[in-house]
């Protein structure tokens, strides 16, 4: 990756709520902060978008992160459970997007192709669940609620035959809206 592209993407972590202590910056993934903070409890990212997890290796809770300050995760209601352990630098994409969403797991079911965000699999395909997807173009977040609410997980490139092993530490999670990451994109 270029250093000029690297430049427009870098997010801050400190060890305290309110950016209080010490703190870590970075422009590309990390997969356990541990290894620089001893705790991560606020942030603030200048530009780009990553996700943030609250386990290393890209594991557990995730959360989204556009450009913005993040004083406190627990009481934004982000669903980290204690505090940032590793993050996601994601890369801007400027072509198409398209994903094949399957009501079940292995890519079985029925199948619909998204080149567009989707707020609702069931009003939009009369599908009630999604459990499998091949993401052939594009940044994904998959949400476990309509409207882009709940629980979130993050899809690029590649297939994805069972949300049940990429989600360990989520029982049950299913998802039921979808929407591409793109540059000027809003929450």
């Amino acid at each position: 990756m270029s250093a000029q592209l690297q430049e427009n993407r870098k997010i801050i972590f400190y060890e305290d709520k309110n950016f209080q202590g010490r703190s870590y910056e970075t422009t590309q993934d990390c997969a356990d902060i541990s290894s620089f903070l001893s705790r991560c409890h606020s942030c603030r990212v200048d530009s780009g978008y990553f996700m943030v997890y609250d386990q290393n290796n890209y594991t557990g809770n995730q959360f989204f992160m556009m450009r913005g300050e993040y004083p406190d995760y627990q009481r934004m209601g982000m669903g980290i459970d204690d505090c940032v352990r590793s993050c996601r630098m994601i890369p801007m994409h400027k072509g198409n997007f398209r994903m094949r969403i399957y009501e079940r797991e292995n890519f079985g079911g029925q199948m619909h192709e998204l080149m567009d965000d989707c707020d609702s699999i069931q009003a939009r395909f009369r599908m009630s669940d999604c459990q499998s997807c091949n993401v052939m173009d594009g940044h994904w977040l998959m949400y476990e609620q309509p409207n882009y609410r709940g629980k979130m997980m993050y899809t690029r490139l590649g297939e994805y035959e069972s949300f049940k092993q990429l989600a360990k530490e989520m029982p049950g999670m299913h998802f039921m809206s979808m929407k591409r990451i793109m540059d000027g994109m809003s929450m």
